[in-house]
């Protein structure tokens, strides 16, 4: 009888023990947006059955072992009944999220040569496993493939994240909606089609037109000023001026991004998961609006497992904070690092990362708390001190990397009757399309990237303008960031009217974006 149960034991408990073995796939980890190798080794040994997971993972890998057991149970596969051990190397760098779902379920079926291990070392891996046996997308799709290209491997990953990754040129796609899918496709029995890449999108004209919004000329002068040379703006006014609208409007003013523009700003969304919700690539420059509520960390990025924040998710493009004084002090200083240097370091224990975060800052602010001071027509009910408190909410060095400071009266019912018909956002934007060709042509980049020597050099002024700057300077009380902000303006007002040279005109209209008081 003892035999015989000996026999029942070698027969049943394990029927491929013969074949257990070590099996390796390729995944990633992902350290700020940048994609780094890890190697998913699988371990099938006899003993007790067990299933453990090393290598520093988070609670969502130690789950993955019940995710996989479900998975390849429920796909018809066979799931051994053996001591199994999956180590995640480097064992000191932490992995996080259900990304290796995948790798382990296919380094395990590998390691009961159930798949050909070659397949797997051409091949990075990543998904996220259904109890079913379907594929979940997952972030930092396009991170992957951008390492795979350079490994000169393919990309194996949920059929929901494919179109995202194909994106990068120069590697191999393949997008499978379920676990039995991919182990057809690797062991050859039924390969899945290569991703083609989407043709991305210049979505221009999903946004508002600039032509709904009637008066308010300096306003729209100055934002157009501040788009086409990419400099930081603050509008203030009393409630229903018009702020909001314009700033609503800017995206569908800019021209697309270029190749490599789209491509920074795809890695980013593609970390923090967010492009297989917005849909199709996009040409076009993002646009945040965090609510002001946001906390330091949701706008600069971090959080106890680093993430990109909305600084960082508007790079590239546009990060609009509307009733700007209302944001806490402690987040809108956390922004004056990344508005002058473009980028965010984030320093934790166990790692430091680096998000970009070269953003155009659009900020809308009311007066006074009660919105109404220097109102022709509502009288303003708050006292001098309340201003005053309210003003200094923005501290004076937030206030000196601020480019622009327009100011935007509320119009009455009777002077919008009145305005003339609008210009619309298409001939604006062909505007800051030319005045930024001009600027790429002669330095490169935006106006409001130029310091020091270069801007000395691309912006030089003659002796009339010099003498007018430099007293204009004195006159403000400009610091030495102020009075070089005031040249990247005069820059770019240059730019947009066609001059090489820039005038006593073009510093004239600077200067009247730099007002000594914010109401």
């Amino acid at each position: 009888m003892c035999h015989a149960l000996l026999r029942w034991g070698r027969d049943f408990c394990c029927p491929h023990e013969a074949l257990l073995m070590l099996a390796r796939a390729r995944s990633v980890a992902l350290i700020g947006v940048d994609a780094v190798p890890v190697e998913v080794e699988v371990d099938v040994s006899p003993g007790l059955p067990a299933f453990t997971v090393v290598g520093l993972p988070d609670q969502a890998v130690s789950e993955a072992r019940e995710r996989v057991r479900a998975a390849v149970r429920n796909s018809g596969l066979p799931f051994p009944a053996a001591r199994i051990t999956v180590n995640l190397a480097p064992a000191d760098l932490r992995k996080e999220g259900p990304l290796y779902d995948l790798p382990i379920a296919l380094g395990l079926l590998a390691a009961q040569e159930l798949l050909p291990q070659e397949a797997l070392e051409e091949t990075i891996v990543a998904g996220e496993l259904a109890l079913d046996g379907s594929l979940r997308p997952i972030a930092g799709a396009v991170n992957l493939a951008l390492l795979a290209a350079g490994h000169d491997l393919e990309a194996l990953l949920p059929a929901g994240n494919a179109q995202e990754a194909a994106l990068i040129e120069d590697v191999s796609v393949f997008g499978a909606a379920t676990l039995r899918e991919a182990v057809a496709h690797l062991s050859g029995a039924a390969r899945l089609p290569l991703t083609q890449p989407e043709t991305p999108e210049d979505d221009a004209a999903l946004f508002p037109d600039l032509g709904d919004l009637k008066g308010q000329t300096a306003a729209r002068r100055a934002l157009e000023v501040a788009l086409a040379g990419g400099h930081n703006l603050l509008m203030v006014g009393s409630p229903g001026s018009g702020k909001t609208m314009l700033a609503r409007r800017a995206p569908g003013l800019l021209p697309p991004l270029t190749r490599a523009e789209a491509l920074e700003v795809t890695r980013i969304h593609s970390a923090a998961g967010l492009l297989t919700s917005r849909g199709k690539f996009s040409r076009h420059a993002p646009f945040r609006a965090p609510h002001h509520t946001v906390s330091d960390a949701g706008l600069i990025g971090g959080g106890s497992i680093p993430k990109p924040g909305e600084v960082s998710l508007a790079h590239r493009g546009l990060l609009f904070l509307d009733e700007f004084p209302e944001f806490s002090r402690k987040a809108l200083e956390t922004l004056r690092q990344p508005l002058e240097d473009g980028r965010v370091t984030i320093s934790r224990a166990r790692a430091t990362v680096e998000y970009p975060a070269r953003f155009q800052l659009l900020a809308a602010m009311n007066p006074c708390p009660c919105g109404h001071y220097g109102d022709p027509e509502k009288p303003c009910t708050c006292t001098p001190n309340e201003r005053t408190r309210y003003a200094a909410r923005l501290s004076g060095p937030l206030l000196d990397r601020l480019d622009l400071i327009v100011k935007v009266p509320r119009l009455t019912v009777d002077e919008l009757t009145r305005a003339p018909e609008p210009e619309t956002s298409a001939p604006v934007r062909e505007r800051i399309a030319a005045a930024r060709e001009r600027m790429l042509a002669r330095q490169g980049g935006r106006n409001s990237d130029l310091a020091g020597q270069a801007l000395r050099e691309h912006a030089p002024l003659a002796a009339g303008p010099l003498a007018f700057a430099q007293a204009a300077a004195r006159q403000l009380g400009l610091t030495g960031r102020g009075y070089d902000r005031v040249l990247r303006l005069a820059r770019t007002v240059a730019d947009l009217a066609g001059s090489d040279e820039i005038r006593e005109a073009h510093l004239a209209e600077a200067v009247t974006y730099r007002p000594r008081e914010l109401a």
